[in-house]
């Protein structure tokens, strides 16, 4: 399997319903799923989002 990796950055005036609700409108509608989340001193939160890539098949050949 292929996947997309989507990295963000949360500043640290996002509380963390925003971030959920956020978070969760990506992954219902887009597709993402949450890889990762990393909390910093200073608040910020790194956040990684994955999901699955669809293959293209390529000119001239059948599936």
């Amino acid at each position: 399997m292929d996947y997309e990796y989507a990295p963000l950055r949360l500043p640290s005036n996002v509380d963390r319903p925003t971030a959920t609700a956020q978070l969760t409108i990506q992954a219902e509608y887009s597709g993402w799923e949450l890889t990762r989340v990393r909390l910093f001193r200073d608040g910020t939160r790194k956040v990684v989002l994955r999901r699955m890539t669809t293959v293209k098949p390529q000119p001239g050949l059948s599936y």
